[in-house]
């Protein structure tokens, strides 16, 4: 794969999945747009790592419906065109319905699903104008398992990535004709710094039992389908959802 003058946006790029995807398409040639909401450090540690020249940090909320618009015109705005967009920004929040009240509830509803969904939503609207002037390009979003097998202790979670596949799908129809291409990573649990921060040794050797690898995706791994999607070649593949769960869930 050769993303040579491509200009690639990556979100929630400062760590994990989103920083070994920034690092691989550099690899390979791209130029490199990394957008993040409030880890500065590690955003500069992961621009200071990619290699070659005139990649790019890019501050925004994107769960703030105005900062998608202004991200994707400043990412256009400094390179020029809009080739590929990762949508790889999530979150978490545990609310197990026996155990949190009414307000915890809802709240973890409401921010999941405005990150999750509506920042992706929002996000692949603007690169799609962008795109579209330009003769297209491709948009990856990031789910997970979660979206089939269910979250018990975080049903939004689940529920907001079963919502992406289904627009992703959707705009794989409806952009096909502008040569704009969709596809859908969904990773199971991967080995990131946040999953070495809060995992117990016991959640872990839960985990870790799951998968007949008995280990978690490296972010490497998931990024490696990530940039398949967005290559040439991989057109025809639109609206695809690859898992990289390990076997760890398979569905029909």
């Amino acid at each position: 794969m050769d993303f040579s003058g491509k200009h690639i946006l990556v979100t929630g790029a400062s760590r994990g999945i989103g920083k070994a995807t920034a690092i691989e398409f550099a690899k390979k040639g791209g130029i490199v747009g990394l957008n993040y909401r409030s880890n500065q450090k590690e955003a500069e540690k992961t621009l200071s790592e990619l290699p070659g020249k005139g990649h790019q940090l890019f501050q925004k909320d994107i769960g703030k419906k105005e900062n998608c618009q202004e991200l994707i015109n400043e990412f256009v705005g400094s390179h020029g065109q809009l080739d590929v967009l990762v949508n790889n920004a999530g979150i978490s929040i545990f609310h197990e319905i026996d155990k949190v009240d009414f307000d915890h509830w809802t709240h973890a509803w409401e921010e999941t699903f405005k990150t999750n969904l509506f920042a992706a939503a929002n996000m692949s609207y603007w690169a799609a104008q962008a795109m579209m002037k330009t003769g297209g390009g491709r948009i990856v979003n990031v789910s997970s398992r979660g979206a089939f097998r269910g979250e018990p202790t975080k049903p939004a979670y689940g529920a907001s990535k079963a919502a992406l596949n289904a627009m992703t799908q959707s705009l794989a129809k409806k952009l096909a004709p502008h040569h704009i291409y969709l596809g859908v990573v969904a990773p199971g649990f991967t080995e990131t710094e946040m999953a070495a921060k809060t995992l117990t040794p016991m959640e872990r050797g839960n985990l870790l039992r799951e998968s007949p690898f008995q280990r978690m995706a490296q972010p490497k791994e998931v990024a490696h389908a990530i940039l398949f999607l967005a290559s040439e070649g991989a057109e025809y593949s639109s609206g695809t959802i690859i898992d990289v769960n390990g076997a760890s869930y398979l569905r029909s």
